[in-house]
């Protein structure tokens, strides 16, 4: 038998503040358990009487018609649930009692989901897109009927006379347009308010500039001697790692045990695939080469077992937040040894760990393989999103079909 949940407006006469007057609760029964949610109503029992009568007038009225909105909002939460729960319920109830519509709550109410889940680095990109947001508006009231077509257009003008790019404006946008998504599945506001799409303003993009290496840059870095076992040594290692084994990112780097090394292959999901709640995730599978080999051996855990991790970055019984702070400190670490290299070397590019991902791409792709066997080495669900991996032709390349333009053979 399917319990009933049922919903009440009561006076908490428990409570008596300062000012003589009780707190106007909702409450909800569901298997006997009952819990109470504040409506931001504080009135005196004489008031309330007065509030809940059918010939309510006046003031009156209103407050009966906005605690009737109240109930009634509680009430489409609870049957949108497939299965109801208190903690769910207050997931989405709270919001709706404690914003007003406000663009901010609902921006830290996500981005503590984001964090519960694990997804800490995502979750920094909508504190960036909050943090900007708030700094051009200057309203910590902001409500999203406020956020118009208007309010966007004025927004990314004043984003690129701070110096800031097309792709950075995009970066902090789509964040935004999450939000106004999550809003509306929680049911706070209005389709009709919702400013992005097809009729309303469109997020700009940007194809990404070149963020791969020459085929020479590459050999000068490949044949670029380090100190052995130096910081500049695992360093180059761990990027060499990457670009080895189809760009793999250095979480994923970080998350390989050796049960995910099957014969002459190196076979895994890509963590962030893995959180998305895909089914059928497709593996990635990168081939064991001999220079792989080596980094391995050089830098890998002891003993070899099928549980432990690969690498020395992470290692058994770290929190969700540990584990995050670990990649990232490993990230900014090969980043700034890899960034002193290409100094040395004169690479015009920074050497980042996102750069050996590119130039995996750029170099397959050069080697004349198709984009669907690039797609589906970098793991992406789109060879939409692989062209934006791979890098454009070299300059040397560009130089000579602009010479060809005038050479004509008879």
């Amino acid at each position: 038998m399917i319990q009933k949940v049922n919903t009440a407006i009561i006076l908490e006469t428990r409570y008596k503040k300062k000012n003589k007057k009780h707190p106007v609760k909702l409450r909800v029964t569901y298997r006997r358990e009952q819990k109470y949610y504040s409506t931001m109503f504080d009135l005196t029992a004489e008031d309330f009487e007065k509030v809940q009568s059918p010939k309510a007038r006046g003031e009156y009225k209103q407050i009966q018609l906005k605690l009737q909105a109240v109930e009634a909002k509680a009430l489409q939460i609870i049957s949108d649930m497939p299965v109801f729960t208190f903690n769910e319920f207050e997931k989405y109830i709270q919001l709706q009692f404690s914003t007003e519509g406000l663009v901010k709550e609902v921006y830290d109410q996500y981005i503590k989901e984001l964090e519960t889940e694990g997804r800490y680095s995502y979750s920094q990109t909508f504190i960036c897109s909050r943090n900007s947001i708030f700094e051009f508006c200057k309203n910590e009231a902001l409500h999203f009927i406020d956020i118009n077509e208007g309010f966007l257009k004025s927004y990314e003008k004043w984003m690129l006379d701070n110096e800031k790019s097309i792709s950075t404006v995009g970066i902090y946008l789509r964040p935004l347009r999450a939000i106004f998504n999550y809003a509306q599945k929680i049911k706070l506001i209005s389709e009709k308010i919702y400013p992005f799409g097809k009729n309303g303003y469109q997020i700009p993009t940007s194809r990404n500039i070149k963020k791969a290496l020459t085929k020479s840059d590459l050999v000068k870095l490949l044949n670029y001697s380090t100190i052995p076992y130096s910081p500049e040594d695992k360093a180059k290692d761990y990027w060499i790692f990457s670009y080895l084994c189809n760009g793999i990112n250095i979480k994923d780097i970080a998350l390989l045990k050796y049960r995910n090394i099957k014969n002459e292959s190196i076979i895994f999901i890509r963590a962030k695939t893995a959180s998305s709640r895909k089914k059928d995730l497709t593996p990635i599978e990168a081939v064991l080469t001999d220079e792989v080999r080596f980094i391995i051996d050089k830098w890998g855990n002891k003993p070899v077992s099928p549980d432990n991790f690969i690498f020395p970055i992470l290692k058994k019984g770290l929190t969700q937040k540990q584990t995050h702070d670990r990649i990232h400190q490993a990230i900014k670490t090969i980043n700034k040894y890899m960034k002193k290299i290409g100094s040395k070397l004169g690479i015009p590019i920074a050497l980042t760990t996102y750069v050996a991902r590119h130039t995996y791409s750029t170099i397959m792709v050069q080697a004349g393989m198709s984009v669907k066997f690039i797609s589906e080495q970098l793991g992406h669900s789109s060879t939409k999103t692989t062209d934006n991996y791979i890098g454009s032709f070299d300059f040397d390349e560009k130089k000579k079909a602009a010479i060809n333009l005038t050479r004509f053979e008879d």
